[in-house]
């Protein structure tokens, strides 16, 4: 069996993730394509961040939404990796990614390359986002009945149920993957450092999202499940009867042997790992 692997925010475990140094690296290291997540600045840029705001991966602070795509080219995104960055991967200002430079570094790659767009969302979907991102994508040769933009395969994932039947409605199912995590109470509590009474509280909101993701595979709404390792360890049911419904498996954050092994198990398709070089390695003998 192929297994693609997928750098998930470039090769985040050497490089800081999102950067300039990340992706080139993924790719060096033989990825088969990489993850993204998108946020707006200020002035409508599309720029490569996980979070809605600056403060854990760069020198400034304040939301996403509240900075211009200038100010933003003013701070460092790669220093708190405390890795060195070679010359050849860009300097210390120029590793803040816009959507169109990714592009650019994924087409000058010279193969085919997956890119998987994550969208991320809390309670509320506001669809600007995605509709930012789509319109970018036309632009540079991207359509729904043609998923590549060139040598690009583009994809597109979500955690929450409203971004995800918002695309379906106008990209086609292969094109679109349902992301599903395991949820736990007392996790959630202590990575947000809440009280066990809120901690129980987003559980419920997440699990009844969860549930409305789920029904999406079932569904063939989403044609791509996208479960973290812990929930597919959690729920082999769920990943058995969307296999045999014909669902491609995408499974984060597989970064180690063990969690390759249960990918392998549940037929997956494609990983998506911190650590493509030593995953790329770990699948050459199968």
């Amino acid at each position: 069996m192929t297994v693609q692997v997928y750098a998930h925010r470039g090769s985040s475990a050497r490089f800081a993730e999102h950067t300039r140094a990340a992706y080139l690296q993924a790719l060096a290291d033989g990825a088969d394509g990489v993850e993204c997540d998108l946020h707006l600045s200020a002035d409508g840029a599309l720029v490569l961040l996980h979070d809605d705001d600056v403060d854990r991966t760069s020198d400034g602070t304040g939301p996403v939404a509240e900075l211009t795509l200038a100010r933003l080219r003013e701070l460092d995104f790669s220093s708190w990796k405390g890795a060195a960055i070679p010359p050849e991967y860009g300097g210390t200002y120029e590793q803040l990614l816009t959507l169109d430079e990714l592009l650019d570094i994924l087409a000058a790659a010279g193969r085919p390359v997956g890119l998987a767009i994550e969208f991320k969302y809390g309670v509320r979907f506001d669809a600007d986002l995605v509709d930012a991102a789509l319109e970018r994508l036309r632009l540079r040769g991207w359509a729904p009945a043609g998923p590549a933009a060139g040598n690009v395969a583009v994809s597109f994932m979500s955690f929450h149920p409203d971004a995800v039947k918002y695309l379906a409605e106008r990209v086609p199912a292969p094109q679109l993957c349902q992301l599903l995590e395991e949820v736990d109470a007392a996790d959630l509590s202590e990575d947000l450092d809440v009280g066990p009474i809120a901690g129980h509280t987003l559980a419920f909101l997440l699990r009844r999202a969860m549930a409305e993701g789920e029904e999406l595979l079932d569904d063939g709404v989403a044609g791509i499940a996208g479960p973290g390792v812990e929930y597919l360890r959690a729920n082999p049911d769920n990943a058995l009867r969307w296999r045999d419904s014909g669902r491609t498996f995408r499974v984060w954050t597989v970064d180690t042997a063990g969690d390759l092994a249960l990918c392998l198990e549940h037929g997956v398709a494609e990983v998506t790992t911190n650590r493509p070089a030593e995953i790329r390695a770990l699948l050459a003998p199968v």
